[in-house]
């Protein structure tokens, strides 16, 4: 059964800071230390029932301090045990895993906390050496956990509290095997969180399965695209795309921005002919055929601000906290609703302002309103439209309304 906790919610919602939320003083200097001045909504809502040791359901989209707001009732409550760690955290991929450790970490303060993060890509010995040095709390892709746990690496029999971070894409990218094989080792008497931001079918049978009578708390708020992201599109013919998403580029001049491919080829395809073109000054790339030391410094080098631009597939589209994008291009549209959700969310975050452009060829109009109808919105067309169809009449011989050729029945 799940339990709303809507009254709870509006009434931590009027929380000014931290000292009202049940932390230590611990805590409260750390925050102080880090800058954190003031709990966002979820925060304020999720810390308390935490506290209380309740099983808790958390909707709520990216950019609204998720992290720190199951982070730091995890702080306050693990007991350290040598070799054996009371706090699990799952997360689907592992650029997101490595920011939530590092957040932790950080959040952690001058506790003396072991915390281990456990992700593909790297070599099992050195976090099998972390782990058998002791590890308090683990953060990690469900995969990787199982190998450990499969080899004797990873005791789970004394968790306290268990964390699945972005539930709804780890199913989606089917994980939900690997996590029931990990909630299934782990203590019944243990504390469980689920956070997600959106509570399909599947995530609510997980709850039922392997939560004790949780709590809901929704920040969705009935919206999946902030306020303060505008949103564009334009009609691109294939062919004329890589010509467009360079005049866009031009054109707005984009602090950093993530351009979005669907798949990992034609990431690395867009990648090679940008760098090729010398149009972009600090560019990079990041999906999952590059080599995880590669994904990692890329990564850090697009938090660092080194990169400007960043070409990837949806590896990045959850989660992955870089507060200085101003810009989302779609350079292909994504195959699902959720997942446009999720790229836009990367920028806008915080209460700043962003802004995104979504190349669709116009044979994808359905995957554009289907698009708009998720996000109770429909994305204006951009006014470089004109300069679309007169480039796309040059090169291509095509009029804007008029019947397609068959030679280009594909680009239309």
């Amino acid at each position: 059964m799940i339990l709303s906790a809507n009254k709870s919610v509006t009434k931590r919602k009027q929380a000014l800071d931290f000292q009202q939320l049940g932390l230590s003083e611990e805590t409260l200097a750390t925050l102080a230390e880090v800058g954190y001045d003031r709990p966002t909504p979820i925060q304020a809502a999720l810390i308390p029932l935490a506290l209380e040791q309740h099983d808790l359901l958390g909707q709520a989209q990216t950019g609204t301090g998720k992290t720190a707001a199951f982070a730091l009732p995890i702080l306050e409550l693990v007991e350290l045990k040598p070799n054996k760690p009371a706090a699990i955290i799952l997360t689907p991929t592992r650029e997101l895993a490595v920011q939530v450790s590092k957040e932790v970490q950080k959040l952690a303060g001058k506790r003396q906390l072991s915390i281990v993060c456990l992700y593909g890509g790297k070599p099992m010995q050195g976090q099998t050496n972390q782990l058998k040095k002791g590890a308090a709390i683990v953060v990690g892709t469900p995969g990787r956990v199982i190998d450990h746990v499969k080899r004797g690496n990873l005791s789970l029999n004394e968790i306290e509290f268990a964390v699945l971070d972005e539930a709804d894409r780890m199913l989606d990218i089917g994980f939900r095997d690997d996590i029931e094989y990990i909630l299934k080792r782990c203590p019944q008497a243990r504390q469980t969180l689920l956070l997600s931001a959106t509570l399909p079918p599947a995530i609510l049978e997980l709850a039922k399965r392997y939560m004790n009578a949780p709590k809901m708390v929704n920040f969705s708020l009935n919206k999946v695209a902030a306020d303060t992201i505008d949103q564009f599109y334009l009609l691109v013919p294939d062919e004329i795309k890589f010509d467009i998403l360079l005049d866009l580029l031009k054109r707005e001049q984009p602090q950093q921005a993530i351009v979005f491919c669907r798949t990992k080829l034609g990431t690395e395809r867009l990648y090679r002919k940008l760098f090729k073109s010398g149009a972009v000054n600090g560019l990079g790339t990041i999906h999952g055929d590059l080599a995880q030391s590669s994904r990692d410094r890329m990564m850090q080098d697009f938090r660092d601000g080194k990169i400007s631009c960043l070409i990837a597939t949806d590896v990045v589209g959850r989660g992955i906290d870089v507060t200085g994008i101003s810009h989302i291009i779609n350079f292909d549209i994504p195959e699902l609703s959720d997942d446009y959700v999720h790229r836009v969310g990367r920028t806008g975050r915080m209460g700043k302002t962003g802004v995104a452009f979504t190349l669709v060829e116009p044979l994808q109009r359905s995957e554009l309103a289907k698009i708009e109808r998720k996000i109770n919105r429909r994305l204006e067309l951009d006014p470089m439209q004109t300069h679309v169809d007169q480039m796309a009449e040059e090169k291509l011989g095509l009029k804007p309304g008029a019947p397609p050729k068959s030679k280009y029945r594909r680009a239309l």
